[in-house]
């Protein structure tokens, strides 16, 4: 096996752990995943070295921009789960908080929040994945965090002005 197909193979935990968070659901994760392999694949000869694992997040954060581009032309279903019902335990509480916390962040900024907590890239890969100035990547950091802190504080979400 070529230590091209062998950095992809490598990278697959960490692509699915990144697909999760940023999908919240793990079939789309996994579709999502699907995805960027066989686009990884069948472009090894656009590959011209340097570290795999960071074209491959470059390729999963294209292809998530674009599922959402499609999901936003459709209408949204939200489903009731028998979970959601019951009274969650205490470290659920927890982890749902933090998923609703994350689910309030821009899609820019919870992909450079994960990027760089979960799966540990600096600035400048998180920026080069993203196509942005390094700077863009630390005010999206700097607004996510704040956004996060005062969210799980029980702060009100502050209103934004559309012009």
């Amino acid at each position: 096996m070529s230590g091209f197909r062998q950095g992809i193979e490598a990278s697959i935990p960490a692509l699915r752990r990144y697909a999760r968070a940023l999908t919240r659901e793990i079939d789309a994760a996994d579709d999502l995943v699907q995805d960027t392999l066989t686009r990884a694949l069948r472009s090894e000869h656009l590959f011209h070295g340097g570290d795999v694992r960071k074209w491959l997040y470059t390729i999963i954060t294209n292809l998530n921009r674009n599922r959402l581009r499609a999901l936003s032309r459709r209408p949204t279903v939200v489903s009731v789960e028998d979970h959601d019902l019951a009274g969650p335990t205490l470290p659920e509480v927890g982890a749902r908080d933090i998923e609703r916390a994350l689910a309030t962040l821009t899609e820019e900024q919870r992909a450079a929040l994960l990027l760089v907590t979960l799966e540990g890239l600096s600035y400048r890969e998180v920026a080069e994945i993203q196509t942005v100035p390094i700077g863009t990547v630390m005010s999206r950091l700097a607004r996510a965090r704040t956004q996060i802190k005062s969210y799980l504080d029980g702060e009100r979400p502050a209103l934004r002005r559309i012009k």
